[in-house]
């Protein structure tokens, strides 16, 4: 059996547990060596496929690729970077099937969102028309949680555990100085379009008087009088107000309450900080003095807090691509199938990239309190499994410590550069 090599990419923003699934990947690929000679990663993701700039995994020990199991981030770095539509420019694809054939890849493993899974199921469908043997299989990756046909997705657990646990510590702080300080504190997180991360935070609220006492859905249209009635009723009952307001949220013209103006390259409208907006709203309405956070990066680098079952999914769905690939397959993503929530059992399952791509999964609205302000059970059975576990990284001098991999270039081996559009 003649030896190929595979190519391995991430994409996207970069979770805590991103480089689980890269260690998978390259460990499985390894197992497998009889078959697969290599995984040649793509520096800053698909970018580095197009310009040739690849990193030579094989150069690295096997302890450091085991690192990147407990090390947050992209180690090979990402990218936000959306390829043209196939059906007016195959350029960019001409140059990624050219690139591969010269560096004999045989697999293409990409690790990524719904964009991320569009655009393997692209390159799929190109290999396929020009007769070139390639299996492309989608691993699945974001912290929003928002992708179809897997039950959740590597990324997410680990972000809803660290908010989770940052509006309980941040509750505990301010109910202890409301009294004479602050009453009300606004967290910001991530979630353009769908509230599961927002929805996480609820999990912390196990009594009426713990925080979160309010979380704002992108979901739910965000009715300023209403808000402002409930904000108020906290306080007065409880001393202070929790919030957690998701940065997708929509004013009932469906405009972002945070929207910049500007978009991204996929066209994703850039949002602004809806926490200073929340929390300036309740200042000015009801005088109260408050304080607010963004979690921003932090919540999804913290790989120190990071779910055990997140971490392991993470893995076992690099290795199940691989797997993939070596029967045959083509074109599909590795799923987490749910088995029961109590005992929590899952297995990995399998969708086509087509089912997949470029389709958000929304939080139901039986997961959200009929006022619009909290989790119900059916949505707290669901999330609770998701943050089950602790697994810590190494530490060294107090700090965790992570790898870092050296990330050898690759020698081109074509004649021709690329021009990034």
């Amino acid at each position: 059996m003649v030896r190929r090599n595979a190519f391995y990419a991430q994409s996207g923003g970069v979770t805590a547990v991103i480089n689980a699934s890269a260690c998978g990947v390259i460990q499985t690929s390894r197992e497998n060596s009889t078959v697969i000679n290599g995984v040649i990663a793509g520096r800053n993701g698909i970018i580095g496929a197009l310009t040739e700039d690849l990193i030579d995994t094989s150069k690295e020990p096997n302890e450091a690729i085991a690192g990147l199991r407990y090390t947050p981030s992209g180690a090979f770095g990402s990218c936000r970077y959306k390829l043209q539509n196939l059906n007016k420019d195959q350029s960019e694809y001409d140059r990624l099937l050219d690139v591969f054939e010269a560096h004999d890849i045989r697999y293409f493993f990409y690790n990524g969102g719904g964009d991320s899974q569009d655009t393997t199921n692209k390159i799929s469908q190109l290999a396929d028309l020009r007769g070139y043997p390639l299996s492309c299989i989608g691993i699945p990756k974001t912290v929003d949680n928002d992708l179809p046909m897997t039950d959740n997705s590597p990324g997410f657990g680990s972000v809803a555990k660290y908010v989770a646990v940052s509006i309980r510590e941040a509750g505990y702080d301010v109910a202890s100085m409301s009294k004479t300080s602050t009453k009300v504190f606004v967290l910001e997180v991530m979630g353009r379009h769908a509230g599961w991360i927002a929805a996480a935070a609820g999990l912390a609220q196990e009594q009426p008087n713990d925080a979160p006492h309010l979380i704002l859905f992108p979901e739910i249209s965000f009715e300023e009088s209403d808000f402002i009635s409930r904000v108020e009723n906290c306080v007065a009952k409880h001393g202070y107000c929790a919030i957690v307001v998701s940065e997708g949220i929509r004013n009932a013209k469906g405009d972002f309450v945070a929207d910049s103006g500007s978009r991204d390259a996929f066209g994703h409208a850039q949002l602004g900080g809806v926490a200073p907006v929340i929390a300036t709203l309740i200042e000015r309405r009801l005088g109260l003095k408050y304080h607010w956070a963004v979690a921003d990066y932090l919540q999804r680098a913290a790989r120190h807090i990071a779910s055990k079952t997140d971490v392991e999914q993470a893995y076992a769905l690099g290795c199940a691509a691989v797997n993939m690939a070596l029967a045959g397959k083509t074109a599909v993503m590795p799923t987490i199938e749910r088995l029961s929530d109590d005992p929590y059992r899952w297995s990995v399952g399998e969708a086509r990239l087509e089912d997949v791509a470029n389709i958000e999964k929304i939080l139901p609205r039986n997961f959200i309190t009929e006022d619009g302000y909290g989790i119900t059970p059916p949505c707290r059975r669901y999330l609770s499994p998701l943050i089950a576990g602790e697994d810590y990284p190494p530490y060294r001098n107090g700090l965790p410590n992570y790898v870092r991999l050296k990330n050898t270039p690759l020698a081109k081996r074509l004649s021709t550069s690329f021009n990034l559009t």
